[in-house]
């Protein structure tokens, strides 16, 4: 794949960002941009272990899709005290995946604001994320398409993201977010996967408090290194086409795709995957003949 570095840089003023990133749909890489965060000194496991250890938390792991889940269902439910310990024990599977901190532990806005970078940010909808040694998500792009502000908190993480225009490459499975779930994109078989040699995108790695910005709908493989956590802000997507079609993710899409897995069972992921294949396959073909 041919994957270029995130830009990366200290701090950014509103004008600086708008011009330079969001203006163009760039990603970009913020090292210092919330250093005055109480977070950016405080977070890290242990404080939010102290803090809401005795929370419920639902975790999903890297299985892939059944038929039998629902859409975002939870694959395992523990205390948040105990997932974090084990995350310092062992490598595990586990992810906690949009955990909305305001409506479970409110006293932790007190950590953190909502930059002015001259987006509005949906200020009800800070969600964290944790992962452990080597668990990661599928490629995939949010439901909203909107643009995202990713801020990780201890440990690393690697992120490979790719714009909407790349998707004809990406092997998307037909009526989800997601790409074929067998492709590991920290490593890819590129001739079990030939359309991936043609794929342009984007790399980082983030550490402790640096702030990620990933424009509107873009794809994005996020993998721990090491254990940690991240939280993200997001702003609803501005461009038309991305609009109309996060409105047809959230209206229509899941629905279909729900009442089709209870109508053909296993037998509609099969044939998901299969088409990723073949429109892929099909799509390379057509534009290399």
């Amino acid at each position: 794949m041919k994957l270029q570095e995130i830009d990366r840089v200290d701090r950014l003023s509103k004008e600086e960002f708008l011009e330079r990133y969001y203006k163009p749909q760039l990603p970009v890489v913020m090292e210092r941009q919330v250093a005055d965060w109480p977070a950016f000194g405080k977070w890290n496991l242990e404080y939010i272990r102290d803090v809401a250890g005795d929370r419920v938390v639902p975790l999903y792991d890297n299985r892939p899709v059944d038929h039998k889940d629902g859409f975002n269902q939870p694959h395992a439910r523990m205390r948040l005290s105990e997932y974090i310990d084990l995350l310092k024990r062992e490598p595990t599977k586990y992810r906690i995946f949009l955990w909305n901190i305001l409506k479970e532990v409110p006293g932790l806005q007190d950590d953190f604001n909502y930059p002015d970078l001259g987006l509005p940010i949906l200020k009800s909808l800070p969600m964290l994320f944790f992962g452990g040694t080597d668990s990661y998500t599928f490629m995939h792009y949010d439901i909203d398409l909107g643009n995202i502000f990713h801020y990780h908190f201890e440990g690393k993480k690697e992120c490979i993201l790719f714009s909407q225009s790349e998707t004809r490459y990406l092997y998307k499975v037909p009526h989800s977010l997601i790409t074929h779930e067998s492709i590991d994109f920290s490593n890819p078989d590129l001739d079990r996967w030939p359309a991936l040699n043609h794929v342009k995108g984007f790399r980082t790695q983030l550490n402790h408090g640096e702030v990620l910005y990933m424009p509107e709908g873009y794809w994005h493989y996020m993998r721990y290194i090491s254990p940690g956590f991240s939280m993200s802000h997001r702003a609803i997507a501005r461009n038309p086409r991305n609009l109309a079609k996060a409105l047809y993710n959230v209206v229509v899409m899941r629905y279909y795709d729900n009442m089709m897995r209870k109508i053909k069972g296993r037998e509609w992921i099969e044939w998901k995957n299969r088409e990723a294949i073949d429109r892929t396959h099909r799509l390379l073909q057509k534009s290399h003949s």
